[in-house]
């Protein structure tokens, strides 16, 4: 596997690290638990690294050296993608031939280099989007960044190169066919998964709120992800001014949680956040927190009465199912991957745009009912068991199979042609 801009070990929500780095070690993890061994190439981001650590039975993480260690942001990479092609060929070169079966390529930028090394070795190439730039740039949030055009050719390529691509929902496989002529057969739809064991109800929405020193009595819509447009946090905290507008009783039960750190284009203005809700007056129930490991961001989804994600582009919304799994109901945009992640009605509510007064009405009925957090949590994690990463590790070694089968079969034919060329 190849993760060039973001390593597995990274904590979820500070920098670049977000679902991606989830869907990697879960995968990898499941992936290695049917006997599938999995090395996972990174790019070094701290000098002193070890150039090999073991993540799991069966999964090696190895840090590649590409350029300085800090300080380079995602656009400078695709400049240090010849140095860490050269590292993964230094890594290949220390073992037997053949000891790769198929490279997995996560993000556009690793696609580059698995696209390189896939043929350097004779082995076929699996993609995984993630986030696509014509998608992203079609929905883009006020004042955000466009995906810049090295990024949209560079994609092509890959989806002309790549034997599989995976997506995540049948919308996002449309969209590789839509805006980067795909070949139909070459995509397979993976949902991603969630971690059961870990998101779960547990003992409940009381203790939680006990072990995070929240009142018990409180209405608490969460918004638990990386600081930035794409997110649209903002949408959270002017939904928040606008409840509070019309029902000024309600600030003394609101407690709105924002657990995660800036990135991508929201290091731009890293406080814009708190600056924001001083503006709109309410700094006093607003409550940041730094980004944190995955149980205790488990407890944070219990703790809620209703998760927030106004993205404006989700490929697929991995938060959503881990709130579900966890019995919390998500109150999210109606974009990308998030109608199939949230069961609208069921286990949450789904909205058309981004309009902080359509989030606001949700809210109230949260408020104004203390019994739906509990109805629709119930629905929520029923819903969630069918998103396991057993199914999806499963469901991934299929498109592995026949990626290797169908390129086998390929190499097979090219050379009986080669032979009767010459015979």
């Amino acid at each position: 596997m190849l993760s060039v801009h973001t390593s597995p070990l990274h904590q979820p929500g500070t920098g670049d690290a977000g679902g991606m780095n989830v869907y990697i070690v879960e995968l990898a993890k499941r992936l290695a638990a049917i006997d599938i061994e999995v090395e996972i190439f990174t790019r070094a981001t701290t000098g002193g690294l070890p150039a090999r650590v073991e993540l799991a039975p069966g999964v090696l993480v190895r840090h590649i050296d590409a350029g300085p260690y800090e300080g380079l942001a995602k656009e400078e990479l695709p400049a240090q993608l010849c140095a860490f092609t050269h590292g993964v060929m230094q890594a290949w070169a220390g073992h037997r031939p053949g000891h790769y079966d198929l490279v997995h390529s996560h993000y556009w930028l690793s696609g580059h280099v698995g696209w390189l090394a896939a043929d350097r070795w004779g082995v076929p190439l699996v993609h995984a989007m993630h986030t696509m730039a014509k998608v992203k740039n079609a929905a883009l949030a006020e004042g955000d960044t466009p995906e810049p055009a090295a990024r949209v050719i560079g994609e092509t390529q890959i989806v002309d190169a790549a034997n599989r691509l995976v997506a995540n929902t049948d919308e996002e496989a449309d969209e590789l066919v839509r805006h980067y002529a795909a070949d139909p057969s070459k995509v397979a739809v993976v949902h991603p998964g969630v971690n059961l064991d870990l998101f779960r109800p547990a003992d409940g929405r009381r203790a939680a709120r006990q072990r995070l020193g929240l009142p018990q009595d409180a209405v608490i819509p969460l918004f638990a992800g990386r600081i930035q447009p794409l997110k649209a946090p903002d949408v959270l905290l002017r939904a928040v001014a606008e409840l509070l507008g019309h029902r000024p009783e309600l600030r003394k039960r609101l407690v709105v949680p924002v657990v995660g750190g800036p990135s991508g284009s929201g290091l731009a203005k890293p406080e814009g956040l708190q600056k924001l809700a001083a503006r709109l007056g309410i700094a006093d129930v607003v409550q940041f927190r730094p980004p944190v490991g995955q149980a205790q961001l488990a407890d944070w989804f219990r703790a809620a009465s209703v998760l927030v994600m106004p993205s404006y582009n989700e490929s697929f919304g991995l938060v959503a199912i881990e709130a579900q799994a966890a019995g919390t109901p998500v109150l999210a945009a109606s974009v990308g991957g998030l109608p199939v992640a949230v069961r609208d009605g069921a286990s949450g509510f789904l909205v058309e745009g981004h309009e902080p007064a359509s989030y606001a009405r949700v809210l109230e009925r949260f408020a104004d009912d203390e019994h739906l957090t509990d109805r629709m949590g119930e629905a929520a994690a029923r819903h969630a068991q069918s998103f396991g990463w057993g199914t999806a590790a499963s469901a991934t070694a299929d498109v592995y199979t026949a990626a290797m089968h169908e390129f086998a079969a390929a190499r097979t034919g090219r050379l009986r042609r080669v032979r009767s060329q010459h015979g």
